[in-house]
């Protein structure tokens, strides 16, 4: 490496010509020939090396072994003193052996250069680092001697092997006392301060920020603890949400809106003071008031019937007539308070599924709301007088079963759909109690009247006082089990089995024949037969299909009515 800037230091120009070719390097595996090389170097190395620390050589003693090895002969490798060198014919113009300080001053450890009289791009020494730095000039050793320097090859192998030069004596590292070189030294600029990354000042800002928020917590549960009671005079859950209670009108909410002006609430005693009863029931046009029959029947006996509309005010009221068989009954109250009557809609568009809602007085819980969907239809169910009374015969109804929750003073109010309109008379509950003086609350299997039924009844008993008894003139073996329902074969109580010029046996029914089917529905028993006719209105046109010596047929029957009701089904 050459340095324009420096001074020469005494160094002189050389004469001689640009060498011929770099020096040679030996093969590591052939120690005997690399002995016999260096001891005769060639002519175009014209000199040998000297130490690079700068010391003068002590006999005998290889300035390549280590420190404190008094027992190794001199080297062979040791070059001859640089007092008797001539000057190199390979330093190049104005070189002087001092060597700028590297980092500011600290300087490697110095050895011979390798550079071309030519220029910076001549061959280069490998002992000196990019930054112009020699790897021996050390601080330790001083600086290299000034002037020109003989130049031999480098006994690169020996006792330390590989393919570089063996250390110096107290090299560093080689001894006691040995650290390693400073890093800087006079003038020497000093290094940068580093700051904090941004990952370090946000895990930093979280940390004061989680502190600030623990010490805030606890600073105000120090400052609101009250006492050892837990009150805290100045607690307080905000203002209640405001908004609007108006509702959709096809909502549940707007639905019952409508309703529950149109329902009552009654209580019925005997007379007595000693038995009661309780029901519901809903106000129609001209202000009768429709309900069950096992609700007002112990009024009947001489007691009395108190209505409570759903403003709260009562008036006294009288039965206007009331059908066992149907279990509907019509009230009359003296007063309606301008009380709205109810809309009736139309049972035959019931389908099972449809959402239906109960209103009614629950255990006396009067403006009770419940519902559900519709589960069943044609559901035949026997209900009766509460009181268990042996004079009122059994009902048959072919109800509509729902899963909305009725409960014991339900009995009698009205069961609407989504429009509002009643759909059915609510009248009976499945239990699983069948003792007559318990009851039991709702399973999930409610029985509503149809309102196309109650609407014929209730008509019938406000104008005649009586509801009439649909039929088709016919006595049913009670003792059959067999598939569908079978007319009885020999008399009974005086009747036969079938009416003469009865419904039946127009169409050309005879005892003994089963019938299978009414209008499609596949009879299960009896009660379910008497139900579906019960159901239908007079003049009532149905289709059955029956079997006959083990034929199956069709006919066609019209319902009659039966002028004066029977105690006992017919």
């Amino acid at each position: 490496m050459t340095d324009e800037t420096r001074p020469g230091e005494g160094r002189t120009t050389s004469d001689f010509p640009e060498p011929q070719g770099r020096p040679e390097f030996l093969p590591a595996d052939e120690p005997g020939e690399q002995a016999d090389r260096r001891s005769d170097p060639p002519a175009s190395f014209g000199a040998s090396w000297g130490d690079p620390s700068g010391r003068p050589d002590t006999p005998g003693v290889s300035p390549y072994e280590p420190p404190g090895r008094s027992d190794s002969p001199a080297s062979a490798y040791e070059p001859p003193s640089r007092s008797e060198s001539p000057a190199s014919p390979y330093e190049p113009p104005g070189r002087s052996d001092s060597v700028p300080p590297q980092d500011g001053g600290t300087r490697a450890y110095e050895g011979p250069s390798f550079e071309s009289p030519a220029g910076p791009r001549g061959f280069e020494s490998p002992f000196e680092s990019p930054g112009g730095t020699r790897a021996y000039d050390t601080p330790s050793f001083g600086p290299a001697e000034t002037g020109p320097r003989p130049m031999q090859p480098p006994p690169f192998m020996g006792a330390y092997g590989g393919n570089h030069p063996p250390p110096p004596r107290q090299a560093l590292g080689m001894g006691p006392g040995w650290a390693p070189p400073p890093q800087g030294g006079p003038g020497a600029g000093a290094l940068p301060r580093r700051g904090l990354n941004a990952g370090a000042l946000i895990a930093i800002a979280v940390v004061i920020a989680l502190v600030a928020s623990v010490l805030g917590s606890l600073g105000t549960y120090l400052l609101t603890r009250s006492g050892s009671s837990g009150t805290d005079p100045s607690y307080s859950l905000g203002p209640a949400p405001t908004g609007a209670t108006n509702r959709a009108p096809d909502s549940v909410a707007g639905v019952a809106a409508r309703v529950l002006p149109s329902v009552v609430s009654l209580e019925v005693g005997n007379g007595t003071n000693t038995e009661g009863a309780s029901g519901s029931g809903f106000l129609i046009k001209n202000g009768y008031v429709v309900t069950n029959n096992h609700v007002v029947a112990m009024a009947a006996k001489g007691g009395e019937i108190k209505i409570m509309f759903n403003n709260r005010k009562t008036t006294a009221g009288r039965i206007v007539g009331r059908d066992p068989g149907s279990d509907l009954a019509v009230v009359k109250p003296e007063e309606t308070f301008g009380t709205p009557e109810i809309t009736l809609g139309n049972s035959d568009q019931v389908v099972v599924g449809d959402p239906v809602i109960a209103i009614g007085s629950p255990l006396g819980l009067s403006g009770t709301v419940t519902t559900g969907i519709v589960s069943s239809l044609n559901r035949p169910v026997i209900a009766g007088d509460e009181t268990g009374a042996a004079t009122e015969e059994p009902a048959y109804i072919s109800a509509i079963q729902t899963d909305a929750a009725i409960n014991p003073g339900n009995s009698g109010g009205p069961l609407v759909n989504g429009r509002g309109e009643v759909v059915g008379v609510n009248s009976a509950i499945a239990t699983l109690s069948r003792s007559v003086n318990s009851q039991s609350g709702s399973i999930g299997l409610g029985f509503a009247i149809p309102v196309n039924q109650t609407r014929r009844v209730a008509e019938e008993l406000i104008t005649t006082g009586k509801a009439k008894r649909p039929k088709i003139g016919i006595v049913l073996d009670k003792d059959y089990k067999g598939q569908g329902v079978r007319i009885a074969s020999e008399p009974a109580e005086g009747r036969q089995p079938v009416d003469a010029n009865g419904p039946a046996d127009k169409a050309g029914l005879k005892a003994g024949d089963v019938i299978l089917e009414v209008d499609g529905l596949a009879l299960q028993d009896g009660n379910e037969l008497i139900a579906l006719i019960r159901s239908k209105a007079p003049g009532a046109k149905i289709t059955i299909k029956y079997q006959r010596a083990g034929a199956e047929r069709t006919a066609t029957l019209t319902v009659v009515a039966d002028d004066q009701p029977a105690p006992t089904p017919s």
